[in-house]
């Protein structure tokens, strides 16, 4: 188990951090479990997009706790929570490439109803994917090793407060260290602007899953948050859906269909690369 060099020892009173991990934990387990088994019944986006969700913040819960939590196990369940979170998001990426392309004149209705048809195939892939995968019993047990760990009697105790303080401020510089390299990355450096997205949804999670043990309004820190997380995600869509029609365009067929949906793509693209580069001063 990896220890915290400067662990401070809980007050009188205060849970420690190792105590706290599983009311964070296992209601996020919960949630994510019946939302897999939901995914069965409802084949709607949001559906989908909610499991996808409950997956990432359970990733970033363990990245926040991976002090405490042996490297390499922390490194392989954060590893499970993506492989289900890319299975239930693939059905999601066609959904978000067919909302782009939703009542745009120069796409064609012959290349819609194909986007729709593949939409219908990676759906049932994906359920596929999660019933195998066994959903429950991966979440399950994950969070009671990383649980055991936490509890073995002998470790010394860290203080919630000083802990989720670190924490986020581990976030923080992350994010800052993002942001500086995307202001001075050209436009077509869409890597950087990725980064930022996820460095600032992760430390969203953390303010969500810490606010209360927090000294200080996180409000307004949280308001900028959610506002980088919105410009960066439109951004996101259109990268990721120029790159899904480009990889299945040979079966898909109809090149110029795929051309004109392309040059659509392009141009909301560029649209959203200004918003979000505005976004980072």
């Amino acid at each position: 188990m990896k220890q915290d060099s400067e662990a401070v020892l809980q007050p009188a009173g205060e849970p420690s951090a190792q105590q706290a991990f599983a009311s964070y934990a296992a209601p996020l387990v919960h949630h994510a479990i019946d939302l897999a088994a939901a995914v069965h019944e409802d084949p709607s986006p949001e559906a989908l997009h909610q499991l996808r969700v409950s997956l990432r913040r359970l990733r970033s819960l363990w990245w926040a706790f991976a002090p405490l939590l042996d490297k390499g196990e922390n490194g392989r369940q954060r590893a499970v929570y993506k492989f289900l979170a890319t299975a239930a998001g693939k059905t999601r990426d066609w959904d978000v490439l067919i909302g782009l392309l939703a009542n745009q004149d120069r796409v064609s209705p012959g290349l819609m109803a194909r986007l729709q048809q593949a939409r219908a195939d990676t759906l049932a892939v994906s359920r596929e994917t999660l019933l195998n995968a066994d959903v429950k019993h991966l979440l399950r047990d994950g969070l009671a090793s990383a649980s055991a760990e936490l509890n073995v009697a002998h470790v010394p105790r860290v203080a919630l407060h000083k802990f989720a303080a670190k924490r986020v401020k581990a976030s923080e510089r992350s994010l800052k260290k993002r942001i500086k390299r995307a202001s001075h990355a050209k436009r077509s450096d869409y890597a950087a602007f990725h980064d930022v997205r996820k460095a600032g949804k992760k430390l969203r999670y953390l303010f969500e899953f810490f606010g209360p043990v927090l000294k200080g309004s996180h409000k307004r820190t949280l308001k900028h948050l959610k506002k980088i997380q919105k410009r960066f995600g439109k951004l996101n869509d259109t990268v990721a859906s120029e790159a899904l029609l480009r990889e299945t365009a040979e079966t898909l067929g109809g090149a110029g269909d795929i051309d004109a949906a392309l040059n659509c793509l392009g141009r909301q693209r560029k649209r959203r690369m200004r918003a979000a580069a505005g976004s980072l001063h």
